[in-house]
Protein backbone atom coordinates (compact mmCIF):
# COMPACT_ATOMS: atom_id res chain seq x y z
CA UNK A 1 0.00 0.00 0.00
CA UNK A 2 1.33 3.57 -1.02
CA UNK A 3 2.35 5.53 2.00
CA UNK A 4 0.15 8.55 2.93
CA UNK A 5 2.77 10.53 4.58
CA UNK A 6 5.19 13.46 2.66
CA UNK A 7 8.62 13.76 2.69
CA UNK A 8 11.44 15.68 2.03
CA UNK A 9 15.05 16.71 2.36
CA UNK A 10 16.52 19.97 2.61
CA UNK A 11 20.18 21.29 2.63
CA UNK A 12 21.43 24.45 3.21
CA UNK A 13 25.18 25.04 1.77
CA UNK A 14 25.44 21.22 1.31
CA UNK A 15 24.10 20.62 5.30
CA UNK A 16 20.79 18.49 5.71
CA UNK A 17 18.52 20.99 7.77
CA UNK A 18 15.90 18.73 7.48
CA UNK A 19 15.70 17.86 10.86
CA UNK A 20 15.58 21.04 12.21
CA UNK A 21 12.88 22.43 10.39
CA UNK A 22 10.58 19.39 9.99
CA UNK A 23 8.65 20.38 13.52
CA UNK A 24 8.68 23.90 12.33
CA UNK A 25 7.46 23.66 9.07
CA UNK A 26 4.17 26.00 7.75
CA UNK A 27 4.10 25.30 4.31
CA UNK A 28 6.87 24.18 1.61
CA UNK A 29 5.82 25.08 -2.11
CA UNK A 30 7.65 24.47 -5.22
CA UNK A 31 6.55 25.87 -8.57
CA UNK A 32 8.56 24.34 -11.68
CA UNK A 33 8.49 26.29 -14.81
CA UNK A 34 9.35 25.54 -18.40
CA UNK A 35 11.88 27.83 -19.76
CA UNK A 36 13.16 31.20 -18.76
CA UNK A 37 11.15 31.70 -16.26
CA UNK A 38 12.99 30.50 -12.74
CA UNK A 39 12.09 27.65 -10.75
CA UNK A 40 10.44 29.34 -7.08
CA UNK A 41 10.84 27.46 -3.85
CA UNK A 42 8.66 29.33 -1.21
CA UNK A 43 9.19 28.06 2.54
CA UNK A 44 7.23 29.15 5.82
CA UNK A 45 8.63 28.57 9.20
CA UNK A 46 6.97 29.13 12.66
CA UNK A 47 9.43 31.06 14.58
CA UNK A 48 7.05 30.75 17.84
CA UNK A 49 9.74 30.73 20.34
CA UNK A 50 12.19 33.60 18.30
CA UNK A 51 14.89 30.52 17.94
CA UNK A 52 15.77 30.47 14.31
CA UNK A 53 17.97 32.36 12.30
CA UNK A 54 17.30 34.26 9.54
CA UNK A 55 18.79 33.00 6.44
CA UNK A 56 21.53 35.38 4.55
CA UNK A 57 20.64 36.64 0.79
CA UNK A 58 23.01 34.19 -1.84
CA UNK A 59 22.86 30.82 0.45
CA UNK A 60 21.83 27.74 -1.66
CA UNK A 61 19.12 25.59 -0.51
CA UNK A 62 18.76 21.96 -2.30
CA UNK A 63 15.38 20.15 -2.22
CA UNK A 64 14.13 16.38 -2.49
CA UNK A 65 10.71 15.11 -2.33
CA UNK A 66 8.64 12.37 -2.15
CA UNK A 67 6.35 9.80 -0.16
CA UNK A 68 7.83 7.99 2.95
CA UNK A 69 9.55 4.96 1.80
CA UNK A 70 9.82 6.30 -1.74
CA UNK A 71 12.99 7.11 -3.42
CA UNK A 72 13.35 11.27 -3.22
CA UNK A 73 12.56 12.96 -6.48
CA UNK A 74 15.52 15.63 -6.97
CA UNK A 75 14.23 18.84 -7.73
CA UNK A 76 17.29 21.05 -8.08
CA UNK A 77 19.18 23.92 -6.10
CA UNK A 78 17.77 27.25 -5.45
CA UNK A 79 19.20 30.42 -4.28
CA UNK A 80 17.72 32.47 -1.50
CA UNK A 81 16.86 35.82 -2.64
CA UNK A 82 13.80 37.06 -0.46
CA UNK A 83 13.56 36.52 3.59
CA UNK A 84 10.32 37.68 5.63
CA UNK A 85 10.11 37.52 9.62
CA UNK A 86 6.26 38.70 10.27
CA UNK A 87 4.03 38.35 13.17
CA UNK A 88 1.90 37.36 15.87
CA UNK A 89 3.10 34.64 15.31
CA UNK A 90 6.29 34.99 14.68
CA UNK A 91 6.93 33.41 11.23
CA UNK A 92 10.45 33.42 8.96
CA UNK A 93 9.01 33.21 4.96
CA UNK A 94 11.84 32.29 2.46
CA UNK A 95 11.68 32.62 -0.94
CA UNK A 96 14.60 30.85 -3.09
CA UNK A 97 15.13 30.62 -6.96
CA UNK A 98 16.86 28.28 -9.15
CA UNK A 99 20.60 28.96 -8.66
CA UNK A 100 21.19 28.43 -12.55
CA UNK A 101 19.68 31.58 -13.51
CA UNK A 102 22.30 33.95 -12.13
CA UNK A 103 23.11 37.54 -12.20
CA UNK A 104 25.87 36.85 -15.75
CA UNK A 105 23.26 35.38 -17.63
CA UNK A 106 20.80 38.52 -17.72
CA UNK A 107 23.61 41.28 -18.29
CA UNK A 108 23.37 42.71 -21.38
CA UNK A 109 25.79 41.97 -24.08
CA UNK A 110 26.53 42.80 -27.59
CA UNK A 111 26.93 40.25 -29.69
CA UNK A 112 26.60 39.29 -33.88
CA UNK A 113 26.92 36.13 -35.64
CA UNK A 114 27.08 35.32 -39.19
CA UNK A 115 27.17 31.88 -41.28
CA UNK A 116 27.03 29.66 -38.65
CA UNK A 117 24.57 26.96 -36.89
CA UNK A 118 21.89 27.22 -33.84
CA UNK A 119 23.93 24.50 -32.27
CA UNK A 120 27.39 26.47 -32.21
CA UNK A 121 25.84 29.98 -31.12
CA UNK A 122 24.12 27.91 -28.26
CA UNK A 123 27.21 26.24 -27.47
CA UNK A 124 29.28 29.71 -27.44
CA UNK A 125 26.61 30.86 -24.84
CA UNK A 126 27.04 27.97 -22.85
CA UNK A 127 30.78 27.99 -22.92
CA UNK A 128 30.55 32.03 -21.78
CA UNK A 129 28.82 31.19 -18.63
CA UNK A 130 30.87 27.60 -18.07
CA UNK A 131 27.73 25.86 -18.80
CA UNK A 132 27.70 22.32 -20.16
CA UNK A 133 25.12 22.40 -23.61
CA UNK A 134 22.43 19.89 -24.60
CA UNK A 135 20.67 20.99 -27.76
CA UNK A 136 18.68 18.50 -29.70
CA UNK A 137 19.95 17.04 -32.56
CA UNK A 138 18.06 18.34 -35.72
CA UNK A 139 18.06 22.13 -33.91
CA UNK A 140 21.54 22.11 -33.24
CA UNK A 141 22.14 21.48 -37.27
CA UNK A 142 19.99 24.45 -38.14
CA UNK A 143 21.62 26.66 -40.33
CA UNK A 144 21.82 31.02 -39.17
CA UNK A 145 22.77 33.41 -41.86
CA UNK A 146 23.09 36.22 -39.40
CA UNK A 147 21.50 37.32 -36.15
CA UNK A 148 22.17 40.17 -34.04
CA UNK A 149 22.10 40.00 -29.95
CA UNK A 150 22.41 44.47 -29.98
CA UNK A 151 22.22 45.29 -26.04
CA UNK A 152 20.23 41.67 -24.86
CA UNK A 153 21.26 39.44 -22.04
CA UNK A 154 22.05 36.02 -22.94
CA UNK A 155 19.13 34.46 -21.48
CA UNK A 156 16.60 37.17 -23.17
CA UNK A 157 18.71 36.07 -26.75
CA UNK A 158 18.49 32.21 -26.35
CA UNK A 159 14.64 32.80 -25.22
CA UNK A 160 14.22 34.74 -28.61
CA UNK A 161 16.03 31.64 -30.79
CA UNK A 162 13.93 29.77 -28.82
CA UNK A 163 10.72 30.88 -29.64
CA UNK A 164 11.82 30.96 -33.38
CA UNK A 165 12.72 27.51 -33.00
CA UNK A 166 9.56 26.21 -31.27
CA UNK A 167 12.01 24.95 -28.76
CA UNK A 168 12.10 25.22 -24.72
CA UNK A 169 15.66 26.56 -23.28
CA UNK A 170 16.04 26.30 -19.58
CA UNK A 171 19.72 25.96 -17.29
CA UNK A 172 19.23 23.58 -15.08
CA UNK A 173 22.23 21.71 -12.93
CA UNK A 174 25.05 23.48 -14.89
CA UNK A 175 23.51 22.54 -18.02
CA UNK A 176 22.11 24.58 -21.33
CA UNK A 177 19.23 22.76 -22.40
CA UNK A 178 17.35 23.69 -25.66
CA UNK A 179 15.26 20.86 -26.81
CA UNK A 180 11.98 20.98 -28.91
CA UNK A 181 8.68 21.86 -27.18
CA UNK A 182 6.67 18.78 -28.33
CA UNK A 183 9.72 16.63 -27.76
CA UNK A 184 8.95 13.40 -26.14
CA UNK A 185 13.02 12.48 -24.45
CA UNK A 186 15.31 14.13 -21.91
CA UNK A 187 17.96 16.53 -23.03
CA UNK A 188 20.26 12.74 -22.07
CA UNK A 189 18.34 11.27 -24.65
CA UNK A 190 16.34 9.14 -22.27
CA UNK A 191 12.49 9.11 -23.70
CA UNK A 192 9.78 10.56 -21.24
CA UNK A 193 7.52 8.76 -20.12
CA UNK A 194 3.95 9.43 -20.29
CA UNK A 195 2.08 10.08 -16.85
CA UNK A 196 -1.60 8.78 -16.84
CA UNK A 197 -4.03 10.97 -14.72
CA UNK A 198 -7.84 9.54 -13.57
CA UNK A 199 -10.47 11.91 -12.51
CA UNK A 200 -10.28 10.01 -9.08
CA UNK A 201 -6.62 10.78 -8.77
CA UNK A 202 -8.09 14.69 -9.32
CA UNK A 203 -9.09 17.05 -6.50
CA UNK A 204 -10.18 20.28 -8.72
CA UNK A 205 -9.70 20.81 -12.26
CA UNK A 206 -10.64 23.26 -15.20
CA UNK A 207 -10.10 22.64 -19.11
CA UNK A 208 -10.35 25.83 -21.03
CA UNK A 209 -10.83 26.21 -24.97
CA UNK A 210 -10.77 28.96 -27.32
CA UNK A 211 -12.07 29.43 -31.24
CA UNK A 212 -9.04 26.95 -32.81
CA UNK A 213 -9.93 29.16 -36.04
CA UNK A 214 -9.52 32.84 -34.02
CA UNK A 215 -6.09 32.97 -36.79
CA UNK A 216 -5.99 30.71 -39.91
CA UNK A 217 -2.29 30.87 -40.13
CA UNK A 218 0.76 32.86 -39.37
CA UNK A 219 2.93 35.62 -41.70
CA UNK A 220 6.16 36.45 -42.01
CA UNK A 221 8.08 38.58 -43.91
CA UNK A 222 11.75 38.86 -44.92
CA UNK A 223 13.93 41.22 -47.34
CA UNK A 224 14.76 39.87 -50.18
CA UNK A 225 17.82 41.56 -51.35
CA UNK A 226 18.33 40.69 -54.37
CA UNK A 227 15.02 42.05 -55.51
CA UNK A 228 14.91 44.77 -53.21
CA UNK A 229 11.55 44.00 -51.98
CA UNK A 230 9.81 42.61 -48.21
CA UNK A 231 8.43 39.56 -49.32
CA UNK A 232 6.16 37.30 -46.81
CA UNK A 233 5.88 33.68 -46.44
CA UNK A 234 2.63 32.08 -45.02
CA UNK A 235 2.27 28.93 -42.57
CA UNK A 236 -1.77 27.14 -42.70
CA UNK A 237 -4.16 29.46 -44.54
CA UNK A 238 -4.49 32.83 -45.51
CA UNK A 239 -7.82 35.17 -44.63
CA UNK A 240 -7.06 35.72 -40.84
CA UNK A 241 -3.18 35.22 -40.93
CA UNK A 242 -1.85 36.42 -38.13
CA UNK A 243 1.37 39.03 -38.89
CA UNK A 244 4.59 39.15 -37.34
CA UNK A 245 5.74 42.30 -36.27
CA UNK A 246 9.81 41.34 -36.72
CA UNK A 247 11.73 41.31 -40.14
CA UNK A 248 13.53 38.21 -41.11
CA UNK A 249 17.47 38.28 -42.62
CA UNK A 250 15.89 35.58 -45.46
CA UNK A 251 13.01 33.50 -46.35
CA UNK A 252 13.88 29.99 -44.38
CA UNK A 253 14.33 31.79 -41.00
CA UNK A 254 11.12 33.56 -41.71
CA UNK A 255 9.21 30.37 -42.07
CA UNK A 256 10.73 29.14 -39.48
CA UNK A 257 9.77 31.56 -37.39
CA UNK A 258 6.38 31.33 -38.42
CA UNK A 259 5.82 27.80 -37.98
CA UNK A 260 7.06 27.70 -34.88
CA UNK A 261 4.40 31.05 -34.08
CA UNK A 262 1.52 28.99 -35.64
CA UNK A 263 2.27 26.08 -33.64
CA UNK A 264 2.31 27.88 -30.39
CA UNK A 265 -0.94 29.46 -31.32
CA UNK A 266 -2.70 25.92 -31.63
CA UNK A 267 -0.61 24.55 -28.53
CA UNK A 268 -2.91 27.63 -26.14
CA UNK A 269 -6.01 26.86 -28.15
CA UNK A 270 -6.58 24.26 -25.06
CA UNK A 271 -5.90 24.40 -21.82
CA UNK A 272 -5.78 21.48 -18.38
CA UNK A 273 -5.27 22.61 -15.05
CA UNK A 274 -5.48 19.49 -12.20
CA UNK A 275 -4.79 19.43 -8.87
CA UNK A 276 -3.65 16.02 -7.28
CA UNK A 277 -5.26 15.28 -3.94
CA UNK A 278 -2.07 12.78 -3.56
CA UNK A 279 0.84 14.84 -5.06
CA UNK A 280 3.11 13.40 -7.65
CA UNK A 281 6.70 14.48 -7.48
CA UNK A 282 7.67 12.60 -10.80
CA UNK A 283 5.53 15.79 -12.37
CA UNK A 284 7.60 18.57 -13.95
CA UNK A 285 7.05 20.86 -16.63
CA UNK A 286 7.37 19.34 -20.43
CA UNK A 287 5.99 16.03 -18.77
CA UNK A 288 3.41 14.27 -21.52
CA UNK A 289 0.29 13.76 -19.45
CA UNK A 290 -3.15 11.47 -20.49
CA UNK A 291 -6.10 11.80 -18.45
CA UNK A 292 -8.90 9.94 -18.13
CA UNK A 293 -12.68 10.05 -16.62
CA UNK A 294 -13.28 13.73 -17.95
CA UNK A 295 -14.99 14.62 -21.09
CA UNK A 296 -13.94 12.75 -23.95
CA UNK A 297 -12.35 16.05 -26.16
CA UNK A 298 -10.22 16.18 -22.52
CA UNK A 299 -9.78 12.71 -22.86
CA UNK A 300 -8.41 12.61 -26.46
CA UNK A 301 -6.06 15.13 -25.97
CA UNK A 302 -2.21 14.99 -25.48
CA UNK A 303 -1.35 17.29 -23.12
CA UNK A 304 1.85 18.83 -22.04
CA UNK A 305 2.86 20.06 -18.43
CA UNK A 306 4.16 23.80 -18.75
CA UNK A 307 3.59 25.01 -14.62
CA UNK A 308 3.89 22.77 -12.09
CA UNK A 309 3.29 23.30 -8.17
CA UNK A 310 3.73 21.10 -5.62
CA UNK A 311 2.89 21.54 -1.96
CA UNK A 312 3.21 20.00 1.15
CA UNK A 313 1.03 21.70 4.08
CA UNK A 314 -1.53 21.37 6.26
CA UNK A 315 -3.84 20.05 2.99
CA UNK A 316 -1.61 17.47 2.67
CA UNK A 317 1.11 17.14 0.32
CA UNK A 318 -0.20 18.22 -3.09
CA UNK A 319 0.44 18.44 -6.70
CA UNK A 320 -1.23 21.21 -9.67
CA UNK A 321 -0.47 20.57 -12.99
CA UNK A 322 -0.80 23.34 -15.99
CA UNK A 323 -0.81 22.30 -19.27
CA UNK A 324 -1.56 22.79 -23.03
CA UNK A 325 -2.28 20.88 -25.92
CA UNK A 326 0.66 18.81 -27.56
CA UNK A 327 -1.17 18.11 -30.41
CA UNK A 328 0.11 20.72 -33.00
CA UNK A 329 -1.00 21.41 -36.71
CA UNK A 330 2.45 22.23 -38.93
CA UNK A 331 1.05 22.53 -42.20
CA UNK A 332 3.06 25.01 -43.96
CA UNK A 333 1.54 25.96 -46.90
CA UNK A 334 5.11 26.69 -49.01
CA UNK A 335 3.13 30.41 -50.21
CA UNK A 336 5.60 33.19 -50.51
CA UNK A 337 4.31 36.35 -51.56
CA UNK A 338 5.44 40.31 -51.94
CA UNK A 339 4.44 42.34 -49.16
CA UNK A 340 2.04 44.61 -50.83
CA UNK A 341 0.69 41.63 -53.09
CA UNK A 342 -2.73 40.26 -52.58
CA UNK A 343 -3.12 38.30 -49.72
CA UNK A 344 -5.72 35.50 -50.86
Amino acid sequence: MASSTPTYRLTLQGRDITPTLDARLISLTLTECRGDKADQLDIALTDHDGALQLPGKGVELTLAIGWAGEALIDKGTFTVDETEHSGAPDTITIRARSADLGKSLRTRAEHSYHGTTLGAILKKIAARHSLTSRIDGALAARAIAHIDQAGESDLNFVTRLAKRYDAVATVKHGHLIFLPINGTKTSAGESLPTLTLTRADGDQHRYHTSDRDAYSGVRAYWHDGKHAKRRGVLIGLSGNAKRMKESFADESTARTAAKAEWQRLQRGASTFELTLARANPLLAPQTPVRVTGFKPQIDSDKWLCITVTHSIGDGGFTSKIECENESTDSSDSGKVQDSDAEEN
